[in-house]
């Protein structure tokens, strides 16, 4: 089990063996069961890798006892603990199950990534024919018992053998490759007893969901802590004779119910429909052909392909034949794919596993379709099934949609915080009730009733409905906008984006490519000379080849070496393909071949290729695709084998190769490629052209052989044809949107699967790499290696984009001129392959890295979330938004994925855009800012509400008094609940502001402005209490009267209407995030129209409204005017607090305490903002990291390059030079050591405690330390005095330079003994003294520095001391502070 706080490289290099992030988790986890420090299981727990998530099982057993125990704790608590039970699953665990092994456990508790919990109850099964589960190796092992459970529809099996609990789908998709190969041959298929026993362990081939009872989902909703607590309310009002307003609440509960209901179903029927299907298909039983249900297929059987139309029901992997099919499904993308059979697999080997990956080819996806399935020899094309169910990859998908990511716990835990600190306030209440209850001998019914109430009055039961409001109204805006959620809980964390990823090509470019030019070689003279490339050509033209003497094998390569076919007569493929195809002029065929030969191969496509008979020599004959090794992102590159049977004999073949130039040059013969090939490369990549080159090879091959050859026999020592230029214009609304980002300090991220050169073009072009900050590539140097066998990294300088393009608008311009300390001022970018490494051997860098790289070049898609992950693990809030497959992980990894693509695959994320361009990217942020100050504010609202009322109470609650049922119902109703439902109308500002919204609900502006309306309107109502005492037509009320109107009751009440009215425009302050109130029409008019109505009751009421209102009849007019004149100023003076006292002072005195945090690094500071302040001036920390990791190596280089220049010029060799070193090297150690008696030899120093990796960070949590610790710093090495122990030696991650941040922290301690002269020792205790002098004497060292470290009483260490009087004490100083001598006690 791995850790959290454990760095797992997110990548490797190319030369590992790891293909995956799992294979390096694995990895990870048996190295370190092999050091023998795998991580303790706490209560025998297991830790299981399901789908994309690794889950925690613990293991539990039900006992008569407990079973008695749990059933009658929810009788006698009358189903209260049963309820809490539900609520939080721990409590159920504790009293219900008790701890047991895993082979004995009746329940698992799962625990998720999100601390979640999960009871799932263990099924044991015998029979007496028993069950075959799959091992590791891909065989079936028989046995007469089996247990599992089930988790998020997959089955988890357990093995005894070896104690863990196991998704038979997972072995079977890491099994041995060859199991799979050996099954080409199989005519025979599984016997139905087989197809039967593995059917009752991997369970039916299905992903029909079957509706939930609607009982089912009423109780799972009304079962919340809301309707529970609102439940519990409208008893209590009932019982406290409130018949009328309960009644209405229950009225608009059960609609709020209701509704919830329909959109549960309605998404529920939308699931249902995308997985329903039944449909037969043909597979081999017993060496019969049977036609089945595809339920009933299981891994192993092997499943017979119609020619047409057939829609995947599970994954297959493609025996024979060949199979051409629409996976826009999976990938949104409409081009039709070839897959070919396992006999044309490359990586064959005995050791091989299973890789969805790298067999990809191979794979047929459950829920694609079919287009065409070849026949050969009229032998039906055959795919043996891999995985069923839900372990399919339509089947994740579905897993991922029905199990969304909850919600955002940060916001959910200030919800609590905020309703425990109205809780609290309501407990004042209480108490207050309690005591006045008493002294008036009030009954304890009647005081249990009364206190009580103030609880439902503190604590609205209507505050999730009001915070949802502003999330639907926002949901509703955006599919206006052509922009479709299924997660709107996702839109308020859409309000926190500060980093945006976007995918290149298709999101911040156009899908098609255009052919821009093309550059041929021109074949070198003799064998001394080298190739050269041609001019520019615009044309696939002989003539221009013929011209400039170029080899037209180029124009053969473009019209061959794709994988376009013919389907329903028209040709389907690739873009790329199919403009080059028609480029060439050349014609494509397709029939059926019937030759024995081809029969018996059946890799060999009959597809044939016709050039235009124009009388040129290399354009007469026709060609056949031998083989096709179809086109595979992690290669990068494509290559056919063809044959021209007019040309070439029975044995003689080409293999045309096309892909990536960095690729094509690897597989060359170094003599076949231009001197300047990487100069005109980086030409045209610099101006964000994408190249490809092509080579080609002849090979002495026939059709057998052909067939069968692993790819990297074929694919080496090729001759280069050429490049061609292809063009991808940036979508026109890029620009302005990257800069819209820019202006809202949004960060823009762009992680491509392009060339590095190229993808930095664009994103100088597009405004991702701003003019005013330097840009630099990080890049490796795979021939070096440091000292400890690390890749070695360059850091090289590159052009920023231009400002005169970029800076289209006066605001960005200023922008890009003003800095902070908070921002980087300048930016990498990095290829995959660098990232990799970096990732593998320099984990320390990766967190600085992602905060400055704003160009990720050449990323697999394992890549693309895996650095999502790593943002998100610096605290940033991290949006994605892309279009295709390669995407689809990232846009399941971002806090908000945007997919701008219509396939299944991106219902995963949270947005889909159907306007295909990066618009939607500021409308979602937008509208989630939006949704969650609106959010935010209504919270506000119903918290200040509920106080409000509060305070009303507590007033009438003196007197014995409170306010009429009406008059609650007035202002719950038409007052709050009303206005409550347009709060959220109120949309979203027209451009995005510079300074973020809050993005904490429990802060101090909205503690402060919740207790300052609080103190406001509770002031007026006191006044307006007062008051009406003062008057001479008052009546005082009788204490002991039952009936609860007075006139106080009535004047509070008109005074608090107001109050309530006010709060409704407090709270809808629009700027920034929001447009202003006036534009809330429904608001608007709902506000006048009850202000209008609430002023007429207040000045001039009827006698229906008074009786209705159960008032009391004011009889003077200017009193009401009075009472209307305290209304107003206390209107006033809340609205002018919330502007300016909450959203000036007190949100500013946030920001600076914010920045604050940040400047001094403290650990509630985000991570990303606090590695900018140290690292974002410029990028010396990576300098510095490569040079000191590199001297070693440069060392080696100039002492090598020494004993060269000695060599040639002493005519000496190399042995020679050695051999008198060494010669030199004894005499002088007799010379000084042999020939004079020296001191006695120094003490030992103190046994070393190894801890090679410690920084300066982690020696504040150095577990020596206790009150007192003396240490030195000597040679790099700091030693523990007090404990006799050493740490951080030169045996570190810095070579000879070990040690010199711990030296910092010890040399600079003082910084009054610094400052003076070094020999300074008056800062030291005697036995200080004393000890750094007997070390002075008995060693020969560089630098000493002493120092102590004191723990104080909160935990926090202290450093104190001074460097000793040595020589060398200056130099360490200076190295400690970078080189600098000025900077010696900074």
């Amino acid at each position: 089990m791995v850790t959290d706080n454990e760095r797992i490289p997110l990548l490797t290099s190319s030369t590992a063996d790891y293909e995956s992030l799992e294979d390096i988790r694995r990895t990870m986890v048996s190295a370190k069961a092999l050091n023998g420090n795998a991580i303790p299981k706490v209560d025998d727990e297991l830790s299981v890798v399901s789908g994309d998530e690794t889950i925690r099982l613990r293991s539990y057993r039900t006992t008569a006892l407990r079973t008695v125990l749990f059933w009658t704790l929810s009788i006698i608590t009358l189903g209260a603990y049963r309820l809490l039970a539900y609520w939080m699953k721990s409590v159920e665990v504790a009293v219900r199950f008790e701890k047991c092994s895993h082979t004995e456990a009746t329940h698992i508790v799962i625990i998720d990534v999100h601390n979640e919990n999960h009871i799932k109850a263990v099924t044991r099964e015998e029979k007496k024919e028993g069950f075959l589960k799959p091992d590791k190796d891909g065989t079936l092992m028989k046995t007469d018992t089996i247990s599992f459970f089930t988790y998020r529809k997959l089955r988890f099996i357990w093995y005894s053998d070896q104690s863990k609990w196991i998704s038979p789908a997972d072995l079977d998709s890491q099994a041995l490759f060859s199991t799979f190969t050996k099954r080409v041959d199989d005519h025979n298929g599984l016997t139905d007893d087989t197809a039967t026993q593995k059917r009752t362990v991997y369970g039916t081939n299905s992903l029909n969901i079957e509706a939930k009872p609607l009982v089912q989902l009423l109780f799972a909703e009304v079962l919340s802590p809301f309707y529970i607590f609102q439940l519990g309310s409208v008893i209590l009002w009932f019982c406290d004779d409130y018949q009328f307003y309960a009644s209405v609440i229950v009225i608009i509960s059960l609609g709020s119910i209701f509704l919830a209901l329909r959109d549960l179903r309605k998404q529920e029927r939308k699931v249902i429909k995308m997985t329903k299907s039944s449909i037969c298909v043909e597979v081999l039983r017993d060496g019969n052909v049977r036609e089945v249900d595809a339920s009933e297929l299981v891994p192993g059987d092997i499943m017979l392909l119609a020619p047409h139309g057939t829609v995947m029901p599970c994954d297959a992997l493609l025996l024979n034949g060949s199979a051409i099919l629409n996976e826009s499904m999976l990938t949104g993308e409409s081009v039709p794919v070839t897959k070919v059979p396992l006999s044309g697999a490359d990586d064959v080997g005995d050791n091989v596993r299973f890789n969805n990956e790298k067999h990809s080819r191979h794979l047929l996806y459950c829920g694609t379709q079919v287009l065409q399935a070849r026949f050969y020899g009229n032998k039906p094309v055959r795919a043996v099934v891999v995985r069923t169910g839900f372990s399919t990859l339509k089947g994740q998908l579905v897993r991922s949609i029905m199990y969304p990511k909850p919600i955002d716990r940060k916001m959910m835990m200030d919800i609590v915080w905020f309703v425990i600190f109205l809780f609290g306030i309501a407990m004042c209440g209480f108490g207050y009730t309690v005591a006045i209850m008493i002294m008036r001998g009030k009954p304890f019914l009647k005081i249990f009733v009364r206190s009580l109430d103030i609880v439902t009055i503190v604590v609205p039961p209507a505050l999730p409905a009001a915070m949802a409001v502003g999330v639907m109204r926002a949901q509703k805006r955006l599919k206006e906008k052509q922009i479709f959620c299924i997660s709107p809980t996702t839109l308020n964390v859409c309000g926190k984006v500060n980093v945006v990823c976007f995918d290149k090509t298709g999101t911040l470019t156009e899908d098609g490519l255009d052919f821009q030019t093309m550059r041929a070689i021109i074949p070198a003279k003799d064998s001394k000379g080298l190739p050269k490339f041609t001019e520019e050509m615009e044309k696939l033209d002989p003539a221009d080849f013929a011209n400039q003497k170029a080899d037209a094998k180029l124009i053969t390569a473009a019209a061959t070496c794709h994988s376009l076919t013919r389907i329903d007569g028209n040709l389907h493929g690739d873009p790329l393909d199919l403009i080059l195809f028609n480029k060439s002029g050349w014609s494509i065929e397709e029939g059926s071949n019937s030759d024995s030969e081809t029969e018996h191969f059946d890799m060999i496509q009959p597809t044939v290729l016709k050039p235009p008979n124009d009388g040129y020599q290399d354009r007469v004959g026709e060609y056949s695709i031998v083989r096709q090794f179809t086109f595979s992102s992690a290669l990068q590159r494509m290559s056919v084998v063809v044959s021209n049977p007019s040309e070439d004999t029975a044995h003689d073949m080409t293999i045309y190769c096309k892909g990536s130039p960095e690729m094509i040059l690897s597989l060359c013969d170094p003599q076949f490629v231009p001197e300047d090939y990487k100069n005109v490369v980086d030409h045209y990549s610099l101006r964000g052209y994408r190249l490809i080159s092509v080579a080609y090879k002849k090979i002495d091959m026939n059709f057998a052989k052909a067939v069968k050859a692993p790819r990297n026999l074929m694919e080496f020592d090729l001759t280069l044809l050429g490049l061609i230029v292809m063009e991808n214009r940036l979508k026109p609304v890029t620009l302005d949107v990257i800069n819209e980002l820019y202006t809202a300090k949004i960060r823009s991220v762009m992680v491509t699967g392009d060339n590095l050169l190229t993808a930095m073009s664009v994103a100088r072009e597009c405004g991702i790499i701003r003019p005013t900050k330097d840009a630099y590539l990080l890049q490796h140097d795979s021939t070096r290696h440091d000292a400890l066998g690390r890749t070695v990294l360059t850091l090289t300088k590159s052009v920023s984009s231009d400002e005169t393009i970029v800076d289209k608008t006066e605001e960005v311009r200023e922008l890009d001129h003003k800095f902070d300390r908070f921002s980087s001022r300048y930016q990498l970018a990095v290829s995959g392959l660098t990232f990799a490494i970096v990732c593998k051997e320099y984990p320390d860098l990766v967190d600085q890295l992602v905060s400055v790289c704003d160009v990720f070049a050449r990323m697999a898609p394992d890549q693309k979330s895996g650095l999502i992950c790593a943002l998100q693990k610096i605290d940033y809030t991290v949006a994605m938004c892309g279009d295709g497959a390669n995407d689809c992980a990232a846009l399941k990894a971002a806090h908000a994925g945007i997919s701008l693509s219509d396939a299944e695959a991106s219902i995963a994320a949270p947005f889909t855009s159907k306007v295909p361009d990066i618009r939607c990217v500021p409308k979602v942020i937008k509208e989630g800012r939006c949704a969650l100050v609106t959010s935010f504010l209504s919270f506000r609202y119903m918290a200040a509400y509920s106080l409000n009322e509060f305070m009303s109470v507590m007033l009438l609650y003196y007197i014995n008094a409170n306010l009429t049922d009406f008059q609650f119902l007035y202002i719950d109703l038409i007052l709050i609940t009303v206005l409550a439902l347009f709060l959220g109308n109120t949309g979203a500002a027209k451009r995005l502001a510079l300074v973020p919204p809050a993005s904490r609900l429990m802060s101090a502006s909205s503690v402060t402005s919740i207790l300052g309306q609080l103190f406001i309107n509770g002031f007026a109502q006191v006044i307006a209490y007062l008051f009406i005492q003062n008057q001479s037509w008052f009546i005082p009320r009788d204490p002991e009267d039952s009936d609860i109107k007075t006139m106080q009751g009535t004047a509070i009440f008109l005074v608090s209407a107001f109050q309530y009215l006010t709060l409704v425009f407090t709270y809808s302050i629009g700027a920034p995030h929001r447009k202003i109130v006036f534009t809330n029409y429904p608001l608007c008019i709902c506000w006048l129209v009850i202000a209008a109505f609430t002023f007429q009751l207040t000045m001039y009421p009827c006698s229906f409204e008074i009786k209705v209102m159960d008032e009391i009849y004011m009889p003077s007019v200017s009193f009401r005017y009075e009472i209307f004149g305290v209304a107003v100023a206390s209107a006033v003076s809340a609205y002018l607090f919330e502007l300016i006292v909450v959203q000036k002072l007190i949100s500013a005195i946030e920001r600076k305490m914010e920045e604050r945090k940040v400047r001094h690094l403290e650990p509630t500071a985000p991570l990303f903002s606090r590695i900018l302040v140290q690292n974002g001036a410029n990028p010396q920390w990576l300098s510095s990291a490569i040079k000191r990791e590199d001297m070693p190596d440069n060392f080696l280089k100039i002492s090598m390059g020494l004993f060269d220049w000695i060599s040639s010029a002493f005519e000496v060799t190399t042995f020679d030079i050695v051999v008198l070193l060494i010669a030199a090297v004894l005499f002088a150690v007799w010379y000084f050591k042999g020939s004079k008696p020296g001191p006695p030899p120094p003490p030992p120093p103190p046994p070393a405690l190894k801890m090679t990796d410690m920084t300066l960070s982690e020696l504040n949590e150095y577990d020596g330390v206790k009150k007192e610790t003396i240490l030195f710093a000597l040679n790099g090495t700091i030693y523990d005095v007090t404990r006799g122990k050493s740490f951080y030696g030169p045996g570190g991650p810095y070579g000879a330079l070990a040690g010199h941040d711990a030296t910092r922290a010890l040399a600079t301690m003082s910084t009054d003994a610094v400052k003076n002269e070094w020999d300074d020792l008056s800062g030291l205790s005697p036995q200080e003294k004393e000890t750094a002098e007997e070390w002075e004497q008995s060693f020969k060292f560089k630098y000493l520095a002493v120092g102590r470290l004191v723990r104080d009483d909160e935990e926090k260490l202290d450093y104190h001391g001074l460097t000793s009087s040595i020589s060398g004490a200056r130099t360490v100083a200076e190295i400690a502070a970078g080189g600098n001598p000025d900077k010696k006690n900074d």
